[in-house]
Order: C-alpha cells, then structure tokens, then sequence
C-alpha cells in the first residue's frame, strides 16, 4: 500500500518499515493517540511536581516544627511501658461508631517524667519506638511530651569515679612468692574470659567469683590488678565502707549500677576490697544502720545469683577477716573459690625483696637470703617499705 510522502516531506529513510505500510489515515490516527498520550503524561508530571511542591513544604513546615521542638533544655523521662496498638484486635463496633481518627495503629509509649507525671505517647517522636524498651532515658519536649533523644544510661556517678580508666600494669613477675593464688585465679577468672568454649565443651559452669582472704599486705589487691591486666577487662574497684551509706537503699542502688555498670563494660572484673564491712553475719538489731548494711549486703547476694556464669563478669572479693563473713556470701555458686594469701615464706620474702630492688643500685654482697631470715613475719608490704627505707638511707 502506498502512502502519502508529504507526511513525511519526502524523507522516508530512517523510518521504520511499520510505518511505511501504514496508510496516510492510520498515520494520523496514531499520531493522534502519540499526541494524547503526551499530553496525559504532561499533565501526569504537572500534577506529580505539584505534589512533590506540597510534600516540600510540608516537609520544610514539619523541620521547622521540629526545630522548634527540639531546643534545650529537654525535660527527662523514663519508658515505663511500650504497648503495641492493634486496631484489629478491638471489639466491632457498628460503621457510625467507629472514629477512624482515634484507631491508631504501631507502638505507643507509657513515659514517666521527672516532674512525676505519667504520660501516654500515642505518637512516639524522633526516636524509633523499636529501639525503646522499659527504663531507658528519654529526653522529651516539655509541653507536648515527644520524644526527642535517647539519652545514655543513669549510673551513680560515685560508681562510674570507682572505675579505673588506665589499664593495670601489673604482671605476674612483680608479685613473689604467690605462684600457688595466681594458678587459682587465673583458673576461675582469667580461663573463662579468655576460653569461655572449654568450659561449654566440657558442659560445666565457670566460677563466678572468689574470695581472697588473709593477713593486710599479703597482695591481694596487687593480684586483683594483675589479673585484670592479663585479660584486657575493665576494672571496677569498690570498697566495702563506701558501700555504708546513710540513707536507706542508697548502698543497695550502688550496688545495683555497679553491676548494671559491668554488665555494660564487659569483660569486666568487679573487686570488692573490705567486704567484710557490708558482708558480716546477720544478726537481731534494732539499729537502722545495721539494717540498712543488712540490706546491702542481701542487695549483693541478689546481684551474684542474678548474672550469668557465662557473662563476662567475674567478682573478686577481699577481706581480712573471713571468720565474719556471712555463709550465705561464702557459698558456692556466688564466690565458689576461697584463697587464703598466708604471710610469705623464707623463700617468698626473698622473692619479694629481688623484686622491690631491682631498680634499685644495689651492691653485689647484698644477701638477700639472710635479709628474708632476718625479716620472720614481715608481710609482702613491710618488705617493701624495707627497700624503700634502704634507698632513703642512701640519700
């Protein structure tokens, strides 16, 4: 079939064979169609620009919103429930009942502030509801109570002071004469940090802690410090009295973050030196001082039966006095293993004085054998001040 060359001016090269077979009407028919089509999709753009105008402005109304909402101070709250808002799940009601407005769909937020209020948040805020669960710190607007930043986790600061920032630089080399303690606990302490896998494969549970028990000065807390060197975990280092608060369930709260605090920084090694002063045995008093240190300690005990053997928390407890110390502490499955750390030997306390003098200018006819005869029932730390006293002398 022929077709009419002055649709196409004369110039038929490059066209496609389908639509040289077409006649001259079919040609203009189909441009017809290519003409409508265009303009349908010409105003399908204007119509999508103009949405895209109106979601920008709402998008610019929404950050300025937000601006506003989100200036300091922020009022703090505490998630108290997170609740999952189900529309399906209530009850039917008849089509001219049913406020669609008020069916609110995805998660809501119970908040409790620290002006005592409690607060529903149908809308969440600038936080993924996700994310929340009981007990975080929120910060929230003051007027309408959105939440706009997660804040970090509370701890008392008297606990996160206890923290040693600086990794322990102690070594096995610097302590003499303990070889028999430091195999005990790097046993229970360091072996389940380090190879927790052959404990699982064995099927048993590791140690949770220790108490390491005998005369002052013997090296007890040297060695605490030593095996937290050895396993690159954080340690926490408490002290019973500061533990002896005078307000009630103050001790027992920081107890609590003090574990919380561990939880967070695992590994993490928590010793406890002078536990006997929140450790003692119970007994009758009508005191509220020894009822409050009562309550510590029973806040304690709930904390060691309440972490994992698993986790990568081990507790180190010290104390000069063992015989007063509460059987419900020295239990296994709280503090499994007891060390006792003796006054050295002949043999330690010439082990102890090489070491406290070997940064010391010491002459050669120096016996130290004699000198560890001649120091019966010095401990590890009068052995100290002994070379130290020996330099003083040289000034």
């Amino acid at each position: 079939m022929d077709i009419d060359a002055d649709i196409f001016e004369g110039n038929v090269e490059g066209i496609p064979p389908e639509f040289l077979s077409l006649s001259s009407d079919q040609l203009r028919q189909r441009i017809r169609l290519i003409e409508n089509e265009a303009r349908v999709l010409r105003d399908e753009n204007q119509r999508k620009t103009l949405k895209v105008q109106d979601l920008e402005r709402k998008v610019k109304e929404n950050k300025d919103k937000i601006a506003v909402n989100v200036q300091l101070p922020y009022l703090v709250g505490t998630v108290v429930e997170i609740l999952d808002m189900n529309p399906d799940e209530d009850e039917d009601e008849e089509g001219a009942n049913v406020d669609l407005d008020a069916r609110r769909k995805g998660k809501c937020v119970v908040l409790k502030t620290t002006t005592r209020q409690t607060v529903f948040l149908p809308v969440v805020g600038l936080v993924d509801a996700d994310s929340l669960k009981p007990g975080d710190l929120v910060g929230v607007n003051k007027d309408s109570y959105l939440i706009l930043e997660a804040l970090p986790t509370e701890y008392d600061p008297r606990i996160k002071a206890m923290e040693v920032d600086e990794k322990p630089t102690e070594d096995y080399s610097d302590i003499g004469g303990l070889d028999k303690q430091i195999q005990e606990l790097a046993e229970s302490i360091v072996l389940p940090i380090e190879h927790k896998d052959r404990f699982q494969k064995l099927g048993i549970r590791p140690p949770k802690g220790c108490l390491c028990y005998g005369p002052p000065g013997t090296g007890k807390t040297l060695i605490a410090r030593t095996i937290a060197a050895r396993t690159n975990a954080t340690f926490l280092k408490l002290a019973g009295p500061q533990l002896v608060q005078m307000f009630i369930g103050d001790g027992a709260k920081m107890v609590r973050d003090a574990f919380a605090l561990a939880k967070e920084k695992s590994p993490c090694i928590i010793f406890i030196d002078e536990i006997d002063a929140i450790g003692s045995k119970r007994f009758d008093s009508e005191l509220s001082g020894d009822r409050e240190v009562q309550r510590t300690m029973l806040e304690l005990l709930n904390q060691l039966d309440g972490f994992s053997s698993n986790e990568d928390i081990k507790v180190i407890a010290a104390t000069n006095r063992a015989d007063i110390l509460d059987p419900a502490l020295m239990r296994s499955g709280r503090l499994d293993r007891k060390i006792e750390f003796p006054h050295p030997n002949e043999d330690a306390r010439a082990k102890i004085l090489r070491i406290h003098s070997r940064k010391m200018n010491v002459a050669g006819d120096v016996n130290y054998e004699e000198l560890a005869r001649s120091t019966d029932d010095f401990n590890a730390a009068q052995l100290k001040a002994v070379c130290v006293e020996a330099g003083m002398l040289a000034l």
